[in-house]
């Protein structure tokens, strides 16, 4: 693998090489179960400490080969009895299914061996085990292929690795092992032959799809692995209820569950323990991981991780969920919106270009464009608290920690550092100052500077007002601030784009005709 990762570490289909073992072996209810460690040891326990905490392990110090792997592994469980039954896999099989190890099992049972041989036949058998059988169907020998004649290696039938010994008979032979060959080491396939010497039964069994026993050498195994889980995975969906559009481009971990009556779009990855309900449709482009999808809802274009979406909400397109954003009922989160430890109500809208993080938000809230909540102050995180039915303005920063009250306001650009109360309307607002020919005078010959000249001699509108026709309502260019108006004339709302101007002559406003 080149890695400092050992090998039965690396991932498929979401699942360490050793997980999809360890996984298939579960169908045996075996009573206690070895895993034999060596090189990477210690990730290799934390692995299991963390997946298999009932698995124990077996330190084999010297990796000095299979059958010594094996007398390792036994001797880490005490207590067997003669006939009880002893199965034998590598760790680097992530195809085999536990419905194959308990045919084998169950074979070995039924004919009463002392082994039996899980075998698989293929069109070409260059470089694996051969499988001698004898007239009755018995286990002859297994030959390697470096040692097999013309007639041997004409068989297709080869050798998985895969065994189910009596334990009594399996203790003896190993005692009997030697490490007199090339390589120096105590071979598996050696017991196989000394039982056969000894006259005990030998039994084989074919599995039925030879793809279960490949094992992972290398990343391009690794890689074909993964396609073949993935492959059997969208088959498995499919045929449970899911409607996926292009499996090609769908890729599930062994862990996801799916309810039917789903829809996966073209390229998506749905990961770890991700849970998608019936009515909901996923993709196109989306990566979940850990997330629960509701009922009927809709998610395009999104990547989210450790999220819940309620029932027929939507999310996307292109929006990023990270750990600990839920979305309640019929919620939305839109385009270019990123949410971080964030509890949106039912009904509550996140429309688009907005961060929600460290919040909680109540139901049928909106949060307007561009709006942040503002919760890092360098050193610690801050949490928001928003009620229900809350409009937050355009462009709205929101400074943690800070409350708004149910029903309330936000001003467009308002800055709020303070809790607004239930019902109020908060507003950050200065002037706005124009200043005349400013691009004449500072950017002179620019493209902007033609325009505006090109604008003026074409008798553009000007900012001053003409005066008011007799008995007409004044008006004026620019609307009084609200400061500027007695609190009884004021009429704000939303963004205050508009305000009620007071009748001419009022202490402070300008009057018919003149400029503010």
């Amino acid at each position: 693998m080149r890695s400092a990762t050992p090998k039965v570490l690396h991932r498929v289909a979401g699942r360490a090489l050793l997980g999809h073992v360890l996984q298939a072996t579960a169908a045996l209810a075996a009573t206690r179960t070895a895993v034999v460690i060596g090189h990477g040891r210690e990730q290799v326990t934390a692995m299991l400490a963390e997946q298999a905490p009932m698995a124990v392990t077996a330190v084999q110090n010297r990796q000095l080969g299979t059958g010594h792997a094996v007398r390792v592994a036994l001797g880490a469980l005490d207590g067997l009895a003669e006939r009880d039954t002893v199965i034998v896999l590598p760790g680097d099989t992530p195809l085999l299914t536990g419905a194959t190890l308990a045919a084998l099992a169950e074979h070995h049972d039924a004919t009463d061996a002392a082994a039996t041989v899980l075998t698989a036949v293929l069109d070409d058998a260059t470089g694996y085990g051969r499988v001698v059988r004898d007239g009755d169907g018995g286990v002859r020998a297994i030959v390697e292929h470096r040692d097999a004649d013309a007639a041997t290696a004409a068989i297709r039938e080869i050798n998985t690795g895969v065994y189910a010994f009596r334990a009594g008979s399996l203790q003896a032979a190993l005692a009997r092992l030697t490490r007199d060959n090339a390589q120096g080491e105590e071979y598996l396939t050696d017991v196989v032959a000394l039982l056969v010497g000894d006259g005990e039964p030998v039994a084989a069994r074919s599995v039925a799809d030879p793809a279960e026993a490949a094992g992972v050498n290398d990343r391009v195994q690794l890689a074909a692995a993964g396609r073949a889980l993935r492959d059997r995975v969208v088959e498995a969906a499919m045929r449970g209820g899911t409607t996926i559009i292009d499996p090609a481009t769908t890729w599930i971990d062994a862990d996801v569950t799916l309810e039917p009556d789903t829809t996966i779009a073209p390229h998506t990855s749905l990961h770890g323990r991700t849970h998608v309900a019936r009515g909901a449709t996923v993709g196109p482009e989306c990566t979940l991981t850990d997330t629960v999808v509701g009922p009927g809802a809709t998610v395009i274009r999104t990547t989210a991780e450790r999220a819940e979406i309620g029932a027929d909400a939507t999310v996307g397109p292109y929006s990023h969920l990270r750990p600990g954003t839920r979305l309640g009922r019929a919620g939305k989160i839109g385009a270019f919106v990123e949410t971080k430890s964030a509890e949106l109500g039912e009904e509550t809208k996140v429309p688009h270009l907005a961060y929600v993080g460290d919040a909680v938000v109540g139901d049928r809230s909106n949060i307007g464009c561009t709006s942040v909540f503002v919760n890092y102050d360098g050193v610690a995180k801050h949490r928001t608290i928003i009620g229900s039915d809350v409009r937050i303005g355009s462009d709205t920063m929101l400074v943690a920690p800070v409350t708004v009250g149910d029903g309330a306001y936000t001003g467009a650009g308002a800055v709020i550092r303070e809790d607004v109360p239930p019902g109020a309307l908060a507003i950050r607002e200065g002037r706005q100052r124009v200043i005349e020919d400013w691009v004449a005078r500072r950017r002179p010959g620019s493209p902007a500077d033609q325009a505006a000249s090109a604008a003026s001699a074409a008798g553009a509108p000007t900012v001053a007002a003409p005066a008011p026709a007799a008995g007409s309502r004044p008006t004026v260019p620019e609307s009084p601030r609200p400061a500027d108006l007695p609190a009884a004339d004021r009429d704000s709302a939303g963004d205050l784009a508009h305000t009620r101007l007071p009748e001419p002559g009022i202490a402070g406003v300008p009057g018919a005709g003149s400029r503010t």
